[in-house]
């Protein structure tokens, strides 16, 4: 092993992006192969390659049959996608978690009699902190509350989603629950916006929002009197057209970033590629749809996520324009490993190399976000050790923006003492 490669195998990771379950739901949830392998992206690449969807959807019910009856019936699509980044990732976790080099329903049966009946409270921060030698997750829950994770308060960080708003959803009775405003109008939906911020910022590591599934990433800014009538259409429960809905979320995002730059928090913003299968306009992923509020608030810090897939130039342009542009390649290995290393090298030569965060697993399941772990640090040595091999890097200097990627350069763009401080007074 190079020193390269132990160096990045043994430095602890920063895990940017996680939709971890909750410490009560995976206590709940019984131990189970086919899910602790399964319940991640591969399932969209599983359809693709000709499973049926419901045979799918039964991989991750126990109750619907064994577990080799399970996998029997989606095997011949697993076969021909075993090789994606997805594919990847199953492996892994079958061979780190359950010790298992071949798929296969005996194989499969035998790990799972072999399983206690139950998960143990703390295995989940066990699994993430001690086998995955993760620094700390920062997660979204996809809600705006982000009290602390009373299972690991320092170590699991929470988002406040804004991906509702950013799509012109305005919930008035959820916004009231979170911020004691009864939303009525629009000044009542700028109070509750400050009140939810003032309440909840200080716990919180970052905002993040995935309204490129449900919209355009194009930004423009919004007059108050336009808004203002998109929200007092919506609020009585009257459907928004296009137009309307597009202004209302793109007030509502400027009002997101600039009190999240007031609360020194960084923006995430999903970018590229959609999970699932079927259904994704990639025009309104670009990230330099993302161009116009870059430019609008340049105080604010973007993380702009999943490297952009399929648009990382678009992104490492962005990134090297931008003072207040960052690249998150979180779930990027998983997506397209070899575009990832790819995205790396070039952002090498293209960016000051302080604004890459290397990793997120972005999945529900600790084991699943070991698998992801563990598949970035070996992407990452090979995109790294390639810069070597070409004359283009000394491994001392490999190693040293290795170290960048995976963790400071991740402790300078977040506020991770700030927050675990704020943590701690709370529980205080």
């Amino acid at each position: 092993m190079t020193d390269l490669a132990h160096h990045i195998r043994e430095t602890p990771l920063v895990d940017s992006h996680e939709h971890l379950a909750s410490e009560a739901r995976f206590l709940e949830q019984p131990p189970d192969v086919l899910q602790q392998m399964f319940d991640g992206y591969i399932d969209a690449d599983l359809i693709v390659a000709g499973a049926d969807p419901k045979a799918v959807e039964r991989l991750h019910e126990p109750a619907a049959a064994d577990v080799a009856a399970r996998f029997a019936a989606v095997r011949d699509a697993w076969e021909r996608c075993r090789h994606t980044g997805y594919g990847e990732a199953v492996r892994l976790v079958a061979q780190q978690a359950f010790g298992i080099d071949e798929l296969a329903p005996e194989s499969l049966a035998a790990a799972q009699s072999r399983l206690p009946s139950a998960h143990q409270p703390g295995e989940r921060l066990r699994i993430l902190r001690d086998r995955g030698n993760l620094d700390h997750v920062q997660i979204d829950h996809e809600t705006i509350p982000c009290d602390a994770d009373p299972s690991g308060p320092e170590f699991f960080l929470q988002d406040i989603s804004w991906a509702a708003l950013a799509n012109g959803e305005v919930d008035a009775e959820a916004l009231h629950t979170c911020s004691g405003v009864g939303v009525k109008d629009l000044a009542t939906l700028r109070t509750a916006i400050e009140a939810i911020f003032d309440r909840y910022a200080p716990k919180a590591i970052a905002v993040k929002s995935q309204h490129a599934y449900l919209r355009t990433l194009a930004w423009q800014p919004r007059d108050d009197a336009d808004a203002e009538r998109a929200l007092h259409k919506t609020l009585p429960g009257a459907k928004l057209d296009e137009s309307e809905r597009l202004c209302l979320g793109d007030w509502c995002l400027a009002r997101g970033v600039e009190h999240a730059t007031h609360h020194n928090l960084p923006i995430k913003i999903h970018t590229g590629y959609h999970a699932g299968q079927g259904s994704m306009i990639m025009e309104w992923t670009r990230p330099g749809h993302l161009s116009s509020l870059l430019k609008a608030y340049p105080q604010a810090r973007f993380v702009l996520m999943h490297a952009g897939y399929p648009y990382g130039p678009e992104l490492i342009a962005l990134a090297k324009h931008f003072p207040n542009v960052f690249a998150d390649l979180c779930w990027a290995w998983a997506i397209d490993p070899f575009s990832t290393c790819e995205f790396v090298r070039r952002f090498i030569h293209a960016a000051p190399y302080h604004k890459l965060f290397a990793f997120g697993g972005d999945t529900p399941w600790p084991h699943i976000a070991v698998a992801y772990a563990t598949q970035a640090r070996h992407w990452l040595t090979r995109a790294l050790q390639a810069e070597i091999d070409d004359g283009h890097l000394t491994e001392p200097e490999a190693i040293r923006l290795a170290t960048r990627f995976m963790r400071e350069n991740q402790y300078d763009c977040f506020d991770v003492e700030g927050t675990r401080a704020a943590l701690r007074d709370v529980a205080g």
